[in-house]
């Protein structure tokens, strides 16, 4: 039906051309763009997808950045390290020869004076953009938290979405020549515990032949009781000739044990007849000339009366022969302390003589008691200690009186702990009180720990339960160690072959140890240079996966978009075309009424 009102096949060719002309504007613009997602219209999930993808994009390209400059700082690190392991080399060479016999040592040091200005000039020019891994500038290069450097070395986003930048570490402690505050690799080790506290009597040292001394024991031991005589003779022994006393052993001391007393063990009456000279000697025809004679013959008369004591030579050091040796003259009675009782005491009583006394009278000793160890508190840090989060291990025996030690340790976290820290260190005697009690007490609850007064401290057991007295008491510390020593005292930059010729074997074999660190602390930088290299090629990969999946999630189909327009382009031809030919029809309509 033709209509002069409505023309319906305008409207539908209309239609049709507004559809076309909507399509071909959505095709030209992928062509221009290149993109089949140009917005979240287009498609809100892939599009949401595309542009995470492209904002880690943009931070993978960050990370590779910054892999190059953290490469060029392993690089120069390396570089400086490796030179320093040729001048190390030589440095070795010229000690050895130094150990030729007529070699003039003087000029020998000159040259190693010039080596090692070398070494210290390498390490502390070795620098990349302000940083420098040979010489740093770090208050405790053995906190694994404060000598740790970094380098980026990825970008992750995980299944939930988190973000988060990985890196390559390295720690300073291993590869740092020198350092501001000490404990570079050319540099005496600073974590000296010193005495822990007075747990040992002494700190770690080296003495001029280069050998380190360790303190192992601290202990109080107590002494036997012993009367002094000096020598008097000779005495010579007729038939009826004698000397007689009596002994009494081991009684307590009053002044050191609370009551009861007991007043000690008394033996028959000591006899020293010619019968008792002959049965030592008989060539000396009753005449004792010599202590050492006296000795001899007063223990044959002592073992005969049952009394629990020993003649003895004094003894006395020869500084000239270094070595113990009897002091001429003198003699020593002592107990036995074998009587089963607490004390140790000795007494000569009752004292007669018919030929002298040989010097030997009425007189009494006690031993001392070995029952408290009195300590000077030193102030102290348990060092951190690398990765071991812990920190330095302290490890050590205790007993009492020979029984059975009980071992003990402890560390910086347990010291931090204990006292509430976060320094690992003892510093009042306080504080060390509270250490020794919370690792003695509980197997020696008889022992009392308790401050004494200014830096003192005394351990000792319990007089009212410990009554022992001489050897046989006894409060110590033995199997001190502590997990980092020894440690060297040396320094690299301090070797003097002329001030210390006798030490020359230890500078030799401390530049090799050295030497072996450096080689190590190379290889520790090649690792890490290989693990950049490969962390970079692995980003660049990525970083061509992501710019490939992002692609083809949303980049349009170039040829199929090109093919699409031309038909399009045809379709509007044909659309306006069949729009003329409706809008024809009413027009010749029209006509007939002209």
């Amino acid at each position: 039906m033709t209509s002069i009102l409505t023309n319906g096949s305008a409207s539908i060719a209309l239609q049709a051309l507004r559809k076309i002309n909507s399509d071909m504007q959505g095709t030209q613009r992928r062509v221009s763009s290149g993109l089949r997602i140009d917005g979240a219209s287009d498609n809100a999930a892939y599009w949401a997808i595309a542009t995470t993808m492209r904002s880690d994009l943009k931070a993978v390209s960050a990370v590779s950045d910054a892999l190059g400059t953290g490469a060029a700082k392993v690089d120069t690190a390396y570089a400086g390290m490796t030179a320093v392991t040729d001048v190390l080399a030589e440095f070795k060479a010229k000690l050895v020869t130094a150990t030729e016999a007529g070699v003039d040592k003087t000029k020998v040091q000159a040259d190693l004076d010039q080596l090692k200005q070398t070494v210290w000039g390498i390490a502390h020019s070795a620098s990349f953009n302000g940083e420098n891994w040979l010489s740093s500038n770090i208050e405790d290069i053995n906190d694994s938290d404060l000598d740790v450097e970094t380098v980026v070395s990825a970008f992750v986003r995980d299944a939930s979405g988190n973000v988060s930048v990985k890196t390559t570490t390295a720690h300073l402690a291993e590869i740092a020549l020198f350092n501001s505050t000490g404990g570079g690799l050319l540099e005496a080790d600073t974590r000296k515990l010193k005495t822990l506290g007075g747990i040992r009597d002494f700190d770690t040292f080296m003495d001029n032949d280069g050998e380190i001394w360790m303190s192992e024991v601290n202990s109080s031991l107590g002494t036997s009781a012993a009367i002094e005589y000096t020598f008097s003779g000779p005495l010579t022994f007729g038939a009826s000739d004698n000397i007689s006393f009596n002994v009494t052993v081991d009684k307590d001391n009053s002044a050191e044990v609370p009551p009861p007393h007991n007043t000690g063990a008394t033996y028959p009456p000591v006899e020293i007849t010619r019968a008792t000279v002959d049965a030592y000697n008989p060539a000396l025809n009753g005449k004792i000339s010599t202590f050492q004679q006296y000795i001899a013959v007063l223990n044959i008369a002592l073992d005969a009366s049952g009394a629990q004591a020993t003649a003895r030579t004094v003894p006395k050091w020869d500084a000239a022969m270094k070595t113990w040796i009897a002091d001429p003259d003198k003699i020593a009675i002592w107990t036995d302390e074998t009587s089963g009782l607490d004390g140790s005491y000795v007494e000569i009583s009752n004292f007669s003589s018919t030929v002298g006394s040989g010097g030997i009278g009425n007189a009494s000793a006690f031993g001392t008691r070995g029952s408290e160890l009195p300590i000077t508190f030193v102030p102290f840090e348990v060092y951190k200690d690398g990765d071991n989060l812990d920190g330095v291990e302290v490890f050590f025996s205790f007993n009492v009186n020979g029984q059975a030690p009980t071992s003990s340790s402890f560390n910086r976290a347990y010291v931090n702990n204990l006292l509430g820290k976060d320094t690992g260190k003892v510093e009042t005697p306080t504080e060390m009180v509270t250490l020794l009690k919370s690792l003695v007490s509980a197997d020696w609850p008889d022992v009392i720990i308790e401050e004494t007064g200014g830096n003192g401290i005394s351990i000792r057991s319990d007089n009212n339960v410990d009554r022992l007295s001489g050897t046989k008491s006894y409060v110590g510390f033995t199997n001190i160690s502590v997990s980092i020593e020894p440690i060297s005292d040396l320094d690299f930059m301090e070797i003097d072959i002329v001030a210390n010729p006798q030490m020359l074997d230890v500078y030799l074999s401390y530049t090799d140890l050295v030497f072996s660190d450096v080689v190590s602390a190379a290889s520790v930088l090649g690792s890490l240079q290989k693990r950049i290299d490969i962390q970079a090629a692995f980003a660049h990969g990525l970083a061509a996966n992501l710019n490939t999946g992002v692609g083809r999630l949303v980049d349009a189909d170039m040829e199929e978009e090109s093919s699409r327009l031309a038909a399009l382009q045809t379709q509007q031809q044909l659309a306006l075309q069949s729009l003329s030919i409706g809008n024809g029809s009413p027009k010749s309509v029209l006509q007939l009424f002209q």
